[in-house]
């Protein structure tokens, strides 16, 4: 099962400054780990874009995805990270043994370099880099990153894993592309303008994204998905409970969605920030039956 959640290129559209929108941009990453999201997408919104464009967004979501040991030698100095010292820590559970047979923390390292013999040498933020072996049908290059299962600290034991990296991936897509996954699961577009959120209905929501995935999208401050996709709000179906009639007529072919969901039907302010609604919509979603 896949979470998939979309942000567009335009969610710090109303910070005042690179700092401002640094903040915003580490609230969306502690979403994203605290709700466990397999893939943050940051799709374009050329329209809606000021100063920081797609490209400060990515580079500070994919910056706060990466391990704080790891960052000096991956990223060195750039500008769009001139305020990354304000993103808070992400803190990504360890996943011991996770998914595996096989006991051990998982952990993320970069090859920093290729060695002979089919060995690579590993920085994985323990004392020092790591010579490790290369398993079969596995071809890596310096800069790399890699899954490490660590099995003991001293003395080292650790391997190269064909397994998932800790945390979330940072992607650049459009809508069209990721609503067209075959892990796509339910698509949902989240809007003040779609169907309220209730007690009776999310079991039904949750039940099925629990089985299916999902892939949640969300709008920029006070630029909603209805105004990305230049729709007329009054097409946003509310209140239906089929499934059929959720899927709006006009969207755009290949943005077509299965649910419009208002996940805060009684919200307080006109505005509800992206890096707000994020933790109020995955909140939900993210309950068990």
């Amino acid at each position: 099962m896949t979470v998939s959640v979309l942000v567009p290129s335009s969610l710090v559209r109303e910070a005042e400054d690179k700092r401002e929108a640094t903040r915003k941009l580490g609230y969306v990453a502690r979403a994203a780990t605290v709700f466990r999201v397999d893939r943050l997408v940051v799709f374009p919104d050329d329209a809606g874009e000021n100063q920081f464009g797609g490209g400060f967004v990515e580079t500070v979501l994919r910056y706060a995805a990466t391990p704080p040991y790891l960052r000096k030698e991956a990223w060195g100095q750039r500008d769009e990270l001139e305020y990354a010292g304000v993103l808070p820590p992400l803190r990504v559970a360890p996943r011991t043994g996770s998914g595996s047979d096989e006991s051990g923390s998982l952990r993320q390292g970069i090859v920093t370099e290729v060695g002979s013999e089919g060995r690579v040498r590993v920085n994985c933020g323990l004392q020092h880099p790591i010579s490790l072996v290369v398993p079969d049908g596995m071809e890596l290059g310096e800069g790399e990153r890699v899954a490490i299962r660590v099995s003991s600290r001293r003395p080292v034991r650790a391997k190269i894993v064909d397994d998932p990296l800790p945390g979330y991936d940072v992607i650049a897509s459009d809508l069209s592309t990721e609503l067209s996954r075959d892990d796509a699961g339910v698509r949902i577009a989240t809007s003040r303008h779609g169907q309220p959120l209730s007690v009776g209905r999310l079991g039904d929501v949750v039940a099925d994204t629990g089985e299916r995935g999902m892939t949640v999208a969300f709008g920029a401050p006070e630029r909603g998905l209805p105004a990305i996709l230049d729709i007329d709000v009054e097409a946003v179906p509310g209140g239906e409970t089929e499934r059929e009639s959720t899927v709006v007529s006009d969207e755009p072919d290949g943005t077509r969605f299965d649910l419009w969901l208002d996940a805060i039907p009684n919200q307080g302010s006109e505005v509800v920030r992206t890096e707000e609604a994020l933790f109020a919509v995955l909140a939900p979603l993210s309950l068990t039956e």
